[in-house]
């Protein structure tokens, strides 16, 4: 996907990175659950990073998000921080993990803080379970991260968005220095999905973009897991 196309989709973030994922198939009734793989194995244990992709519902125009973010270690452990999010106006939930609005509009956010390792390729599971209610879940430590409802009319998950590191303490600054960013690291593996007739999932190369382009040390790499990014100092 063209950089001009991930900056119109990706709303008011600090994304550093861009990249595009999609299915070769479109049932037309969407994806009715879709599994995304990332790892932190070499992101420092720091907070302000988030790793995510992001997702579009049949009938709405909206997105949703699901991603991970590194935290400092607690009590002799590694905390993973796993996300969930909807942007659509009239999005409820009762869940406990979630709260209502997201990045301070409309909406639902959800989250869960686990101790965990970095090292494995985790799985981010968004799920309907039933009607217009979808879940999210780290299946790898059966980590329940939120669910939510979304307005009647929504349909299942477009078979392709985009996705997105950030480094969100640049949203509250009124500027910020390029060669001050701190050095992250991310791993994201194409989408799979249980959905008859949806395909085979692939991610695309991922791409900088944003004022910083050319200035703070990026790095792609293809492994077996997918596609390595490294940023920042």
């Amino acid at each position: 996907m063209k950089t001009a196309v991930v900056l119109a989709i990706i709303p008011f973030t600090q994304a550093l990175v861009g990249l595009s994922w999609s299915f070769s198939n479109a049932p037309s009734s969407g994806l009715k659950d879709i599994t995304f793989p990332i790892s932190m194995a070499n992101a420092p244990h720091k907070e302000g990073y988030y790793f995510a992709q992001q997702f579009v519902f049949n009938g709405l125009s909206d997105v949703g998000y699901t991603g991970l973010q590194p935290r400092p270690d607690a009590s002799g452990s590694s905390i993973v921080h796993a996300v969930f999010s909807s942007f659509v106006p009239g999005t409820t939930s009762t869940d406990p993990n979630c709260h209502d609005g997201a990045d301070g509009g409309a909406g639902v956010s959800c989250g869960v803080e686990i101790a965990a390792p970095y090292a494995p390729l985790y799985d981010l599971v968004v799920k309907n379970t039933g009607g217009t209610t979808w879940t999210a879940t780290l299946v790898d430590k059966s980590a329940h991260v939120g669910s939510y409802t979304l307005p009647s009319g929504a349909g299942g998950i477009k078979s392709s968005q985009v996705g997105f590191v950030e480094y969100y303490p640049w949203n509250a600054m009124p500027s910020h220095l390029c060669s001050s960013l701190p050095y992250t690291n991310v791993t994201f593996g194409a989408p799979t999905t249980s959905t008859p007739g949806a395909g085979s999932g692939r991610v695309d190369k991922p791409n900088e973009y944003g004022d910083c382009v050319g200035k703070v040390n990026f790095d792609v790499r293809t492994t077996d897991q997918g596609y390595q990014v490294s940023v920042g100092f």
